[in-house]
């Protein structure tokens, strides 16, 4: 990403603050289906608020983004709720690729695409692991640079065992499983 890009970001966020600690919309009937503990990668985490909420369930989890300003206010976030221990959050530039790390229980991944990275995310869960992920969709909106395109998300992850997956009003996202889980 360039440097405009990640000022670009920094701007975005800066002057605003996360609200609560709290599972995407999206995502919340399958609340139940993400697992309580292991390692968790938040993609593009923002302010952290998924990051802490996942924290507090007991997932040991590193938010990435590359936002300067984001990273700090969900830095702030997971102090304020006692999180420390197992939320950290580190500026990432993803267009160099997913940052090390052990394989993940769940990565979640909530309204950024880059599907260069769809390889790296399926190579990254763990056997059993979830992946959680929404993008901006060319599906009941206009198309752009930055959306998928019908069924792009379904495709990508076809490895993996689909728990719930949609398109519409201008949003895709799914939830998977990699193979059996415990």
């Amino acid at each position: 990403m360039s440097e405009a890009d990640r000022v670009r970001w920094d701007g975005k966020y800066a002057g605003r603050f996360a609200g609560p600690p709290r599972l995407p919309e999206v995502f919340a009937p399958y609340a139940d289906e993400l697992p309580t503990s292991g390692e968790a990668l938040d993609v593009a985490c923002g302010f952290g608020a998924a990051s802490v909420w996942l924290a507090e369930r007991g997932l040991s989890v590193l938010g990435v983004d590359v936002s300067t300003v984001a990273v700090e206010q969900a830095q702030d976030l997971a102090a304020r709720h006692g999180v420390t221990d197992r939320c950290r959050f580190s500026v990432v530039d993803l267009d160099d690729g997913l940052p090390p790390g052990p394989p993940a229980s769940l990565i979640l991944c909530h309204r950024f695409r880059d599907p260069s990275l769809y390889p790296a995310i399926i190579d990254r869960l763990a056997a059993g692991g979830v992946l959680a992920i929404s993008v901006l969709s060319d599906v009941g909106a206009e198309p752009g640079p930055f959306r998928a395109g019908a069924g792009e998300l379904e495709n990508a992850f076809a490895a993996l065992q689909i728990l719930g997956a949609g398109e519409s009003d201008g949003q895709a996202w799914l939830v998977a499983s990699k193979g059996e889980r415990s």
